[in-house]
């Protein structure tokens, strides 16, 4: 394989703070281009729900081969929730690029870093979804009508900490998402040319806190 492709067919991980309209973003990529990019297929530990298939909807495991490969470092992020474990396993991103694909991977900073320390070699683009300002997270957030005071301020809070480990360079291109069409045009010149001078600066969020 050439170096292009090979830089062609490398992993994304998008990231960004709650509410800064990564989905919405990521849906348009897909919906224009769908047969440009894979899904990684996820790990979980509960049993399959009706109509789901095994290696299509997520690889059923156990949750002692779950811990094994935990303790193997097989997966790239992984998490607990209502007793049942999921993960996004080294291995399924490396079938989609098998496969000829992109894969995009929505993770936190908590995964960026999971990457960059334990699986280098994966090698991804590093995407940083910013909001221009704040107080418009805050507002898009209350838009939601789904946030209490108190999960709006712990929100607010993981986004200042997710800001910040982004003014550390820890992403290849930041794209601000002020105006969703402006943004995904960034994005997608980012994503699908690899023009990575089409970001944007980082605003300076210092001044709101």
């Amino acid at each position: 394989m050439s170096s292009i492709a090979a830089n062609l067919l490398r992993p994304v991980v998008i990231c960004g703070p709650s509410g800064t309209g990564k989905s919405t973003l990521l849906k348009k990529l897909f919906n224009e281009f769908p047969d440009k990019f894979g899904f990684s297929i996820s790990h979980t530990t509960r049993a399959p729900r009706p109509g789901e298939e095994r290696g299509v909807s997520y690889h059923y495991v156990s949750r002692e081969s779950f811990v094994e490969l935990v303790q193997q470092d097989g997966f790239i992020e992984h998490a607990e929730f209502s007793g049942n474990m999921y993960g996004t396993s080294v291995k399924s991103v490396e079938d989609v690029k098998q496969g000829g694909k992109m894969c995009i991977l929505d993770i936190d900073t908590q995964g960026v870093k999971l990457i960059k320390a334990n699986h280098p070699h994966l090698d991804p683009l590093y995407v940083f979804i910013s909001p221009p300002s704040l107080a418009s997270l805050k507002t898009r957030l209350a838009g939601r009508g789904t946030e209490s005071d108190h999960s709006m301020q712990a929100r607010l809070a993981a986004a200042v900490g997710e800001l910040e480990y982004a003014k550390s360079g820890a992403f290849d291109v930041v794209v601000v998402n002020d105006d969703l069409e402006r943004a995904y045009a960034k994005l997608r010149r980012v994503v699908v040319d690899r023009d990575l001078e089409a970001g944007d600066q980082l605003p300076d969020f210092a001044a709101e806190q």
